[in-house]
């Protein structure tokens, strides 16, 4: 659960951008969206090594 600390006198739009912030970090929302759908094992371990070739190719490719 997140949980964002508001200062007094904050004005409600920094707030919802400390939330949002704090939320996208947390990664809340891309786990509701993976897990809205049923994913089977295969395409589970398809996207999981397709995630681990991408940051091979990113870790390689720095100087």
């Amino acid at each position: 659960m997140s949980e964002v600390r508001v200062n007094p006198g904050d004005s409600f739009e920094l707030a919802l951008k400390k939330f949002n912030r704090k939320v996208q970090q947390d990664g809340i929302l891309s786990e509701a969206r993976r897990r809205a759908h049923y994913e089977s094992p295969q395409a589970r371990r398809k996207r999981k090594a397709a995630a681990q070739r991408r940051k091979m190719r990113r870790t390689t490719r720095q100087p």
